[in-house]
């Protein structure tokens, strides 16, 4: 899928987005207002954004924890004033606004987020038969965290994949860390991609700091699965820039993680290389990173504004979710 202007500044305008919406959900953890936790997905936004922009409506997607799914399910048509209003239990409601978890909107091609971290896996390989059954050319894009991958549920839906050649893109966030521990203690080579030759798919590495490549790696493994060819294992290489979750200790093992581990992945921000490239192409002017800016961070804000002023959910309604007559 060869993009043409107004497809790359998609890609960049989602990237602004996915931005500005986790600086909301940082502030409004640090302000009170969302219980629970958040983990934020700066500097990662290239992944989600890059293999969901232009997925069909009807194809299903799968996030990582990181971020709550918002740089997969935003680009996909996630409205952000609903996700805001369930992380500080309103409309749905949901425990310790961990409400995400339950956030789905089969219409837009989101099935939701399994609490168990890697669980998904298994529900994509079910989505992945039905769509194969269904024959209508749908894809499964189920992109998780680099930690998950060490769990059997990856496997046994890998190996059913592979064998019953299911059209699923199966997306490694490799962002090099497993809470506090880094990857060079859970995983013993240098590419995750590897895991694919078990099964007989195709494993690709990509930088998952550029949006561009995560597309065209992503759009070439979809129109594969489109085709009848099977599954395809992507590997993008990121970096989780923050601590676990905001307001923890920012740690690599035992230790405080140090800086100049940090540094080189700040000069590398998926947003700048989306802008800086666009500049450099001819497509993009001062004028329009401005009005990108302005509009996104409007649109974050209405958002807010509809979550902090919706109403808590019907107490009636958690009482029929809670027990039985």
């Amino acid at each position: 899928m060869k993009l043409n202007r107004e497809q790359k500044l998609k890609l960049y305008t989602n990237l602004v987005r996915c931005r500005k919406l986790d600086e909301v959900m940082r502030q409004a953890l640090l302000s009170g207002k969302l219980p629970g936790h958040w983990t934020s997905p700066k500097g990662q936004e290239a992944v989600g954004v890059g293999a969901s922009t232009f997925l069909r409506k009807d194809d299903y997607i799968f996030c990582s924890h990181r971020g709550h799914g918002i740089t997969t399910f935003l680009p996909k048509g996630l409205n952000p004033g609903v996700f805001i209003a369930e992380h500080y239990s309103k409309i749905t409601g949901g425990a310790c606004g961990m409400s995400y978890f339950s956030q789905y909107d089969m219409e837009l091609g989101i099935p939701g987020i399994g609490t168990a971290l890697g669980g998904d896996f298994v529900i994509a390989a079910g989505l992945g038969i039905a769509s194969k059954m269904e024959g209508k050319g749908k894809v499964v894009v189920c992109i998780q965290g680099d930690g998950t991958y060490g769990r059997g549920t990856f496997h046994e839906a890998a190996l059913m994949a592979a064998n019953w050649k299911l059209p699923i893109i199966w997306g490694i966030e490799d962002n090099q860390y497993m809470i506090s521990t880094h990857i060079s203690e859970y995983y013993p080579k240098e590419n995750m991609a590897d895991l694919a030759f078990g099964y007989g798919m195709p494993g690709i590495v990509v930088d998952g700091q550029d949006v561009f490549a995560v597309h065209e790696a992503f759009q070439t493994a979809i129109e594969q699965a489109r085709a009848g060819k099977g599954p395809s294992l992507i590997d993008c290489k990121t970096y989780r820039i923050e601590p676990m979750c905001i307001g923890q200790a920012d740690i690599r093992g035992s230790k405080v993680r140090p800086r100049e581990e940090i540094e080189p992945w700040l000069k590398r921000d998926p947003i700048d290389l989306c802008r800086n490239r666009l500049i450099k192409e001819g497509l993009l002017t001062q004028t329009e990173i401005e009005r990108t800016d302005r509009e996104a961070e409007k649109e974050m804000e209405e958002a807010e504004r509809f979550a902090a002023d919706s109403p808590p959910p019907n107490p009636e309604i958690l009482k029929k979710a809670l027990y039985a007559d």
